[in-house]
Formats: structure tokens, C-alpha cells, sequence
């Protein structure tokens, strides 16, 4: 049995709308190979623009918020860079 809907449209229109500055943190964590220590992500990766609750921040500013010396996995790394970033609708420009 199929479906009447038209299945080559998309799912989700993409309009016009306004930029959200920053990197998604996920995206920063892909780029990096685990396990890191907190030194290691600054210097690999502080420079880089993320999104936050707040705005773009620094990566190495969001991290001083964050007191774990050492991340095993990414997902660690993820969980403990969100928590100091706060929860939130991220502004956009």
C-alpha cells in the first residue's frame, strides 16, 4: 500500500532566514581524536567560535568554566563544554 504524499519533496522548507554565529559543539568535538586532555583542546581548537546560549564565545573562554583536566570520550568532552555553556535557544544575527 502507498502513500498518496508527493515523496520528492523536501520535508523541510530552508528559507531566507538569519545566521547563527558560532560552531555547533559537536562538530568541534568531530574534529578532534579522543581521549584529550582539557590543554590539548585549547590548543588544538580554543581559537575556534562556538555557539552558545549566550552567543558566540571562544571555545578556550567556555572552557574555563569547565573544571575536568582530562576528557576520556566525546561524548564526556560534549557533556561537561554544554553544562558550562548553559541550555537554551542560541541568538541568531
Amino acid at each position: 500500500m502507498s502513500d498518496d504524499n508527493d515523496e520528492d519533496a523536501p520535508a523541510v522548507e530552508l528559507g531566507e532566514g538569519a545566521r547563527v554565529a558560532g560552531a555547533p559543539i559537536a562538530r568541534v568535538a568531530s574534529r578532534l581524536t579522543w581521549a584529550l586532555q582539557k590543554s590539548e583542546v585549547v590548543r588544538k581548537e580554543g581559537d575556534t567560535v562556538v555557539r552558545t546560549p549566550d552567543g558566540p564565545r571562544d571555545l578556550d573562554a567556555v572552557l574555563e568554566d569547565v573544571s575536568t583536566p582530562y576528557f576520556e570520550t566525546r561524548r564526556e568532552f560534549e557533556r561537561d563544554v554544554r553544562a558550562a555553556m548553559g541550555a537554551g535557544p542560541v541568538p541568531t544575527e
